[in-house]
């Protein structure tokens, strides 16, 4: 007589906080992510946002950045100082520096409207799969770049001078797959697929806002960089710190 076999134990719904002060937007945000698997919750300001990510702990936030009292960027201000969550940050805004001040503020990724729900699934998605992603570390946990820079893996973070700075992981993923592959040019669709995911190998910006944040943190001049150089129209380079005598 045979046992039937255990059936599977089901997938638990990914939990995504809605924020809008527009509850139009909200039950269509509801609608087609519940039909796609997500479980959502939501908020209409961003004081009551902030709670929730407190008490219900969402796997990922959508933030509206039009909102009264406390807009999104304020409260992704605020929600950084208590929380990693990913955030996505909903803005009918497009112009790129609008863009910029949100993922200097934390955001991980951002959806312009008018969105299409495959869209906005989409990148939900990614940015999910790029937080789960477990951190690759080399058997040499801390590298010796020269006498100024060393990586440390298990920290995600770098010595510069001594001092320990630490990276955010999406710098830190830049930085791992740029020391992977140094001394090679490594051109800007193969390290938004690597860093990002492919759905953003023609989001170029994003690659060039990440290097900015690192050389910020790394080089003595941001300005005339030595470690991770631009091979313009193409991609970057970190420096073959591997050779025994220094370029000619």
């Amino acid at each position: 007589m045979s046992l039937n076999p255990t059936p599977p134990m089901p997938k638990e719904r990914k939990r995504i906080l809605v924020v809008d002060d527009e509850q139009r937007m909200i039950d269509f945000i509801r609608m087609n992510l519940e039909l796609d698997g997500f479980q959502v919750i939501q908020a209409r300001n961003g004081l009551i946002a902030l709670e929730m990510v407190r008490t219900h702990i969402p796997d990922l936030v959508l933030l509206d950045i039009m909102m009264p009292e406390l807009d999104g960027y304020e409260t992704l201000r605020m929600l950084r100082e208590f929380s990693t969550v990913p955030v996505i940050l909903l803005t009918a805004k497009g112009e790129e520096d609008d863009k910029v001040y949100g993922l200097e503020l934390g955001a991980d990724d951002y959806v312009t409207k008018p969105f299409g729900p495959r869209e906005l699934s989409s990148r939900i998605k990614a940015v999910l799969r790029r937080a789960e992603m477990p951190s690759t570390t080399p058997d040499q946990v801390i590298l010796k770049i020269d006498d100024r820079l060393s990586v440390d893996f298990n920290r995600r973070a770098v010595i510069v001078d001594g001092e320990l700075i630490k990276l955010r992981p999406t710098e830190y993923r830049l930085l791992y797959h740029l020391i992977e592959n140094a001394g090679w040019t490594v051109p800007h669709d193969q390290l938004l697929a690597k860093v990002w995911g492919y759905e953003y190998r023609d989001e170029t910006h994003y690659v060039r806002l990440y290097v900015n944040y690192l050389r910020e943190k790394i080089e003595e001049d941001p300005a005339n960089p030595k470690y991770i150089l631009t091979e313009r129209g193409v991609g970057y380079r970190f420096v073959d710190f591997r050779k025994s005598t220094p370029e000619g």
